[in-house]
């Protein structure tokens, strides 16, 4: 059952439109509010290299906490976002203050790292993954693991949390941001609506794919990408040359989380996710598997991970995410409306 969206304590009418905290939201325009916080959290911070089974090597950044008994949060960005990305940093920073430990793991060829794999980076490329939270459990051994994820990255940590029994890993809670639900409706979501998202990506996903071809020169001759106009033709270009997927639509697929996709699930997870998601229908949510493990908080505004409440860019869903690891969440096995106290 799917709940209706309710306001909570919305942000003022400059900020309260969904393109505006979509936009907004993906900019820089905190940092320069918490400059020394984010200076002191870099110089606590280790990059390291996960070597993992068949040869793939996935970076992150670990930073330890200062409570051991809140154990270590794996944070996963969204697509073509990295490590470093705002969003990621300014959770770090809240997360280390509540004393959790924090590890920023950057999917494959984000974050810089084109040179680490031959292989291109694809959306069903969840063992890797899998693979690294594994690795993780047995490196630092923390009393407590959780993952928390924004949009694609969502979309991982709930694919982990469903596999994660089966593997050995102890998860304790994930907490998906407007996590990608059924991928051929985001595509449709990207190509029918607002221009600015598609052009956004496609500049970015050509930009990432130039340097990877530049790091395996005799790997790809991608050509001139421009000749692929649009998001679909480019992914479909890559699905039948560069993945094991006979179409585009079994890669699309291949990564959706509807239908029986979580009905296994064994871990507590949390879906935060905003009504007017430009990017992530969210009348999606009510094709999900229902779950005893599963709740869903649905905002009626936020945007695509946005979640701005104020003109100094306080983020409201980092609160929501503290809470939710701190099981003040709204219950599990409903979906549910949520307000956002600020």
């Amino acid at each position: 059952m799917t709940g209706e969206p309710r306001p909570g304590k919305r942000p003022p009418p400059g900020l309260a439109g969904p393109h505006v905290q979509t936009i907004l939201g993906t900019l820089r325009l905190r940092g320069w509010r918490r400059r020394q916080r984010t200076a002191v959290l870099e110089a606590l911070t280790t990059p390291r290299v996960l070597r993992l089974p068949g040869g793939v090597r996935l970076l992150g950044l670990y930073t330890p906490g200062t409570d051991a008994r809140k154990g270590l949060v794996v944070l996963l960005h969204g697509w073509e976002g990295g490590a470093d990305s705002d969003y990621l940093r300014s959770s770090a920073l809240s997360l280390r203050a509540a004393g959790y430990a924090c590890f920023r793991l950057n999917l494959r060829d984000h974050g810089g790292t084109y040179a680490l794999n031959e292989e291109l980076f694809h959306s069903c490329r969840i063992t890797e993954v899998v693979d690294a939270v594994a690795a993780l459990q047995a490196l630092y051994a923390p009393r407590r693991l959780t993952l928390a994820g924004y949009s694609l990255g969502g979309n991982f940590a709930l694919r982990v949390a469903a596999r994660a029994p089966a593997v050995g890993i102890r998860l304790d809670q994930v907490v998906a941001v407007c996590p990608v639900l059924h991928p051929p409706h985001t595509m449709d979501a990207l190509e029918t609506g607002f221009a600015g998202y598609r052009y956004y990506y496609l500049r970015k996903w050509r930009r990432s794919l130039l340097v990877k071809q530049a790091c395996f020169p005799a790997r790809y001759r991608l050509g001139d990408l421009r000749r692929l106009k649009t998001l679909t033709a480019t992914t479909e270009y890559f699905v039948r040359e560069y993945t094991e997927f006979p179409d585009l639509d079994s890669y699309l697929h291949g990564y959706s989380i509807l239908g029986d996709a979580l009905q296994d699930l064994a871990v507590p997870a949390h879906i935060i996710a905003a009504a007017d998601d430009p990017i992530i229908p969210s009348a999606d949510l009510a094709a999900l598997a229902p779950s005893p493990q599963l709740e869903i908080s649905l905002l009626s505004w936020g945007g695509h991970c946005g979640f701005l409440a104020d003109y100094r860019f306080t983020s409201a869903i980092e609160p929501m995410i503290l809470g939710s690891l701190a099981g003040r969440s709204c219950g599990t096995g409903t979906t549910v409306g949520a307000d956002v106290s600020l």
